[in-house]
């Protein structure tokens, strides 16, 4: 797998990603909505044009057979570009990372920094006259292709050309099912939902460029998009990944330490407190309906709801089907490796 995902994977997906960057909106995404138009279309004319005949059930079989074969062709593609990395030598393993664990007073130390680095950076972003953090999208794009050239330098796996990201077309969609960016490898796009705005988007990007450069794991790309943003020299991505690793440290901390953590968040600056505030405020209402009509907004909250757990259910599946444990758990558990980072490799 380390043979595949170097000298098959990477190759093609980097290829797959310059053809795809010519186009300012999300390839996938038009080739998504194509492709489902198409097969409710081909479906609904099967049934139409075999419903009548005699042999009806073999008739619609030899019509539906090619729909099988093409979607066995599409996922035996996305198993060669993507799923065969997950079960190659990850990130961690790579430059010697353990999974012995962290000292509860090492997650404090670092949670600690975090809020510190976090408060000191917080005046330092742009702001709106009510003290909202804004930021320039197109900029934010356009500089991220460059965040990672830090970091490559103590990581050498993460050098490689990175393409500028894109805002999804269905991000509504995405915001639903409770998630921010994703990664998809036959089109090589890192794909980003435009609709949390805030700081957070930053390091949403660099997870997603994580993947892009071959992170496979969720826990490591939330790793190095992290290290990547608060290692890089643009101010906004330093702050946002410091404001991604507090979140992720201070649930860890919550449950280890609650009076460290009473004691880490009453530091923080109203700007920081403001941005954390806006971010949950927005994930808490992503599938509640507000049209103010009660009836119709009870029966589309339900679905809203059913259809992100259906998604976290179906993807969580699908990660402990590539061998992460922890399933869709593991994006948080990046926090072992940031504290190992901070305490035991880096020396501070």
């Amino acid at each position: 797998m380390d043979w595949v995902s170097i000298y098959i994977s990477a190759p093609i997906r980097h290829v797959l990603g310059l053809l795809s960057s010519v186009y300012p909106f999300s390839v996938m995404e038009v080739l998504a909505t194509f492709a489902v138009i198409f097969f409710i279309y081909y479906i609904v004319k099967a049934i139409r044009d075999t419903s009548r005949r005699r042999g009806k059930w073999k008739l619609l079989g030899k019509r539906l057979l090619p729909v099988l074969v093409v979607g066995l062709y599409i996922w035996a593609a996305f198993s060669w570009l993507w799923n065969s990395g997950h079960h190659a030598t990850g990130f961690a393993e790579r430059y010697g990372f353990t999974n012995h664990g962290i000292a509860v007073e090492e997650l404090v130390s670092v949670t600690a920094m975090f809020a510190d680095r976090a408060n000191e950076l917080s005046v330092q972003v742009e702001r709106d006259e009510d003290g909202r953090f804004v930021e320039n999208r197109r900029e934010m794009f356009a500089a991220s292709t460059g965040i990672f050239e830090n970091i490559s330098r103590e990581f050498p796996s993460l050098q490689g050309r990175l393409f500028t990201p894109k805002p999804m077309i269905f991000s509504w969609l995405m915001s639903i099912t409770g998630y921010s960016g994703m990664y998809f490898a036959l089109t090589g796009e890192a794909l980003i939902n435009t609709q949390p705005s805030g700081v957070f988007m930053p390091a949403t990007v660099a997870h997603e460029h994580a993947h892009q450069l071959g992170v496979f794991a969720e826990d490591e790309a939330t790793f190095v998009g992290i290290l990547a943003s608060i290692k890089s020299d643009d101010v906004v991505f330093q702050y946002a990944g410091y404001m991604s690793g507090l979140s992720w440290l201070l649930n860890a901390l919550a449950g280890a330490d609650a009076d460290a953590w009473f004691e880490i968040t009453g530091s923080l600056t109203d700007e920081v407190v403001r941005d954390r505030a806006e971010a949950f405020e927005f994930w808490a209402m992503r599938t509640i309906s507000d049209l103010g009509i009660g009836f119709i907004d009870n029966i589309l909250t339900n679905i809203m709801e059913a259809a992100s757990d259906a998604v976290d259910a179906i993807y969580d599946a699908y990660l402990r089907a590539q061998g992460q444990e922890l399933g869709i758990r593991s994006y948080g558990a990046g926090v072992d490796l940031i504290v190992q980072y901070f305490t035991r490799r880096n020396g501070s």
